[in-house]
């Protein structure tokens, strides 16, 4: 373990109470895609249990090496979307910026595990080229902090991105994408909420979170602080086989969610990327699933069953005919 994340099998099988024998891990699913958790997730991976769906998340596995048809390595047309090194433009009055390419977690079903961040991500330059380019965009009303994860560069470089997007009179909202109040709740700061309280944008902050339990206090108490800061929390999940594929379990992730005042957004239907195709459920499935949960919650607690399709101006809905 480096600092207060898991990056070897062993270190976290002592942690976790289990036999390296007990799971099928994969050393060369780990050398194309490293292990990567915080010690605080892990901590909410339920003790000698191998088949947790928290360790399923982060866990490299045989599987992962299997070939599947119609997996790509860019399987949502990022790469066609690229205007500029570390700019995405695919939706209209958005834009979408690659600030880095570092994750905290490193989450098997990853639909960018496979992206070019060493030539694409922003450099402090570049960052400064794209700003001048949104600039003179005035199309552009939502700015999208993505990666990697935005929140995992540090706040000097955060507080400078937010200055010079406040600075454009154009853009109307931040949105930042990050797993990080809910993989790393410490990274919430008081520095960082200083930086959203100070911000002339509406802020809107997409959290990713799969199970409820991967929510516990010190995730509650993140969400709580962001509240305090004006920031509009989301969600969004990834229906994963072995993970959260029962409606039982999504209506129990919608209510927890909303009990620490984030809103459930989005459930996306898996991004074939090379290396997780063991993570797909079937249309059929999902969609029963779905219904189920539609059938359980109030209207606002049920996420948007979704899928991208490259090329698209839009995200497209997965529904019954």
């Amino acid at each position: 373990m480096t600092a207060q994340f898991f990056t070897d099998l062993q270190t976290l099988c002592d942690y976790l109470a289990l036999s390296p024998e007990s799971l099928n891990f994969s050393p060369e699913a780990a050398k194309q895609f490293p292990l990567r958790v915080p010690k605080s997730f892990a901590s909410r991976i339920e003790k000698g249990h191998s088949h947790d769906p928290l360790l399923r998340q982060i866990l490299p596995i045989a599987q992962e090496l299997q070939v599947y048809d119609g997996f790509s390595n860019d399987p949502v047309g990022d790469l066609q979307a690229v205007k500029q090194i570390g700019v995405l433009h695919k939706y209209h009055g958005r834009v979408l910026l690659i600030n880095t390419g570092a994750c905290a977690i490193h989450c098997r079903y990853c639909f960018r595990r496979n992206f070019p961040y060493t030539d694409l991500q922003l450099s402090k330059q570049q960052e400064n080229e794209a700003i001048r380019a949104i600039a003179e965009d005035e199309t552009i009303e939502e700015v999208i902090l993505s990666g990697g994860d935005p929140l995992v560069l540090n706040d000097a470089r955060l507080a400078s991105l937010f200055g010079k997007l406040n600075a454009i009179s154009t853009v109307k909202r931040i949105r930042i994408h990050t797993r990080l109040p809910i993989v790393q709740p410490e990274r919430i700061t008081q520095k960082l909420l200083e930086i959203f309280k100070k911000s002339t944008k509406k802020i809107v902050l997409v959290v990713h979170c799969n199970h409820a339990n991967e929510i516990d206090n010190e995730v509650a108490q993140a969400c709580k602080k962001l509240k305090t800061a004006n920031v509009t929390l989301l969600n969004q999940s990834v229906l994963l086989q072995g993970v959260n594929d029962d409606a039982t379990v999504l209506c129990e992730l919608s209510e927890r969610l909303f009990k620490i005042g984030v809103l459930p957004y989005y459930l996306h239907f898996l991004d074939k990327a090379h290396g997780t195709g063991h993570f797909q459920v079937s249309t059929s499935q999902a969609l029963e699933i779905m219904t189920t949960v539609q059938n359980r919650l109030s209207g606002y607690l049920v996420p948007k069953l979704v899928f991208e399709k490259a090329g698209e101006l839009a995200k497209q809905y997965l529904h019954n005919n």
